[in-house]
């Protein structure tokens, strides 16, 4: 299949041809919600951690005796009923909210994004995303034509290094190598632009995965 080729100035130079088997790929919402849930639960640390009585400092001794003092009896001021206490089914940082997918499922997920956001529009192949030097005005000056208020998601090839450094501290914009796509990232852009040698890059990674 084929696409648009353009050029740093945002102008049609051309068409490309694209690999059907990953841009050509039936709209499948459930794997990839799947594949979205699972990653975004992998990204998971939790923060909240509550102590139980068996964490609490203190409460060794028996606060008072079992019988004859008219009041409750009580083995512990750990215990989640005193001031002080343990607290009882709190969050606690060891719990675990990983998920699995298979890994065959995670890549058709990819391709069916890929393949989406090529029919929406929203992918295009620019025939060399390179920059001399890793400075940030460089990178705007050239690509100023796509910069715009959307947000951007560039895929350079695999021996460009420059954008990576030049792109960090641009707003609504991120650069992912070829081998490190996700569908999170895919369908969270609103502009993805990919080097044509990038297509090429992409395809051989995914058929050494096949592999």
């Amino acid at each position: 299949m084929k696409t648009d080729l353009y050029d740093k100035t945002g102008k049609v130079v051309g068409v490309v041809d694209l690999p059907e088997s990953i841009f050509k790929r039936h709209w499948n919402p459930d794997l990839v919600h799947q594949a979205i849930r699972t990653q975004l639960a992998n990204r998971r640390h939790p923060i909240a951690h509550t102590k139980d009585r068996g964490h609490v400092s203190g409460g060794g001794k028996k606060p008072w005796a079992q019988k004859h003092t008219g009041r409750a009896r009580h083995g512990s001021t750990r215990s989640p009923i005193w001031k002080g206490g343990g607290v009882s089914f709190g969050p606690t940082n060891e719990k675990n909210f990983s998920l699995k997918i298979n890994k065959k499922m995670r890549q058709v997920a990819l391709f069916t994004a890929l393949s989406r956001q090529l029919i929406d529009g929203v992918i295009k192949v620019i025939d060399s995303i390179k920059i001399d030097s890793p400075k940030t005005k460089i990178f705007i000056n050239e690509f100023k034509n796509f910069l715009n208020k959307k947000s951007t998601l560039v895929i350079p090839s695999r021996e460009e290094k420059n954008i990576g450094k030049a792109s960090l501290n641009i707003k609504k914009l991120k650069t992912v190598s070829p081998e490190s796509l996700n569908v999170y990232d895919l369908l969270k852009f609103q502009q993805i632009l990919i080097d044509k040698n990038a297509i090429k890059e992409i395809e051989n990674h995914y058929k050494k995965i096949r592999g």
